[in-house]
């Protein structure tokens, strides 16, 4: 498994998706159906109907990757929720991909800190 920096935002696509497409038409689905800019770094989750294969799109700087993976045995987890996009962690990413059934139903990492929040000086 590629393992993402702990850094990058990771979107789950809320809906299943024909991962027949290339390029192009995952890009499509990232602008028009995430709202996202697919030449942001940030990763790009999609799984198929039956929950057996899926795609990451990524942009490296250079240029557009697809990864893909298809389970042999077992499903993905199904981690989404009323077809809210979804944010995951590099981490529940990983295990997502290794097709851990625990994956959206209890948090399995802490979300990053954002240190651009001022804290409130103490008493």
């Amino acid at each position: 498994m590629i393992t993402p920096p702990r850094a990058v935002r990771i979107w789950a696509y809320p809906r299943p998706a024909d991962l027949r497409k290339g390029y192009n038409g995952l890009y499509g689905l990232v602008q028009q159906g995430l709202g996202r800019e697919p030449l942001s770094g940030e990763l790009f989750l999609f799984v198929n109907r039956k929950k057996s294969s899926c795609k990451l799109l990524y942009w490296d700087g250079t240029g557009l990757c697809i990864f893909m993976k298809r389970l042999e045995r077992g499903r993905f987890a199904n981690i989404w929720r009323d077809d809210a996009v979804l944010e995951l962690t590099a981490s529940e990413l990983s295990l997502f991909v290794e097709g851990c059934p625990l994956v959206g139903r209890q948090p399995l990492s802490p979300r990053p800190c954002d240190f651009g929040v001022a804290l409130a000086d103490p008493p």
